[in-house]
């Protein structure tokens, strides 16, 4: 029975198809699949499903096996390989006066391909490197510009909260977040203060936008006028995570009553 499943390649490669026919692996497991010239390892991200007969896996990846200690230790000596690829990159990019930052490298299983990661501010016209890497490591290069928050997920770091960052420790894909977000959890608009180490808005800002969507739609306003027992007062401030929300009354009384029990306010007054 085949199974498909998602696969990101490496430590930092783009997330694949991959497919099993014979053993249904799960979200975390390291395996070694059919890459596209020889072999490569990842890590599952997805839970395994089911495919029927007649499902397309043009372009999907066959999955070998799952990592056994021999080829635990081959991934290890690789990562140790990469370290002397880095060095070497770094002196042929200066002798061709390219501006790029490197970031990380990484062979593939067969280390019949290294991949290099880098960043730069311009596009960069990097083919002569390309062919003088190749002579020296008689493999295929490939040279893979990324982003900010693809650099911070390879050379990790820790977060403002003091635990390592999301996209170096668990988070195996990148939502899309926006301002919206931190508006919506009432957070204040300082950059400084809602945005990771990349310079990018924190991803742990899309953790919860399904509690404050349900949220939104059960609590008021700020601005909304609202008939009370005992006046019509507007809403001034608002806390999701209490229920609590603040009236200012025509009088200029201020209340703070728990929303979810505005029928008998009196109870909930503070």
């Amino acid at each position: 029975m085949k199974h498909s499943i998602n696969v990101r390649l490496r430590e930092a490669g783009n997330v694949i198809s991959g497919y099993s026919e014979d053993q249904a692996y799960q979200a975390g497991d390291i395996v070694i699949l059919e890459a596209e010239r020889g072999y490569d390892y990842g890590e599952a991200v997805s839970d395994p499903k089911e495919l029927k007969d007649g499902d397309d896996l043009k372009g999907a990846s066959k999955i070998i096996r799952k990592a056994t200690r021999e080829d635990f230790l081959q991934i290890k000596r690789n990562q140790r390989k990469s370290r002397g690829a880095v060095r070497i990159f770094e002196r042929k990019s200066r002798q061709h006066n390219l501006d790029m930052k490197l970031v990380g490298a990484e062979y593939s299983f067969d280390r019949t391909k290294i991949v290099f990661y880098f960043t730069s501010e311009e596009r960069i016209d990097f083919r002569s490197l390309v062919r003088d890497l190749a002579k020296i490591f008689k493999a295929r290069i490939e040279l893979k510009q990324i982003g900010v928050r693809d650099e911070a997920k390879i050379l990790g770091g820790y977060g403002i909260c003091g635990r390592p960052l999301c996209c170096a420790s668990f988070l195996k894909v990148f939502s899309p977040v926006t301002v919206k977000f931190a508006k919506e959890q009432n957070l204040p608009m300082n950059p400084t203060k809602i945005s990771g180490v990349c310079g990018r808005l924190m991803c742990c800002l899309s953790y919860e936008k399904k509690f404050y969507d349900q949220a939104l739609k059960s609590m008021p306003k700020i601005g909304d006028k609202i008939e009370l027992e005992d006046g019509k007062a507007k809403v001034i401030d608002v806390n999701f995570i209490t229920g609590f929300v603040k009236f200012e009354y025509e009088d200029g009384r201020i209340k703070k009553l728990n929303y979810k029990d505005t029928s008998n306010p009196a109870k909930n007054e503070k």
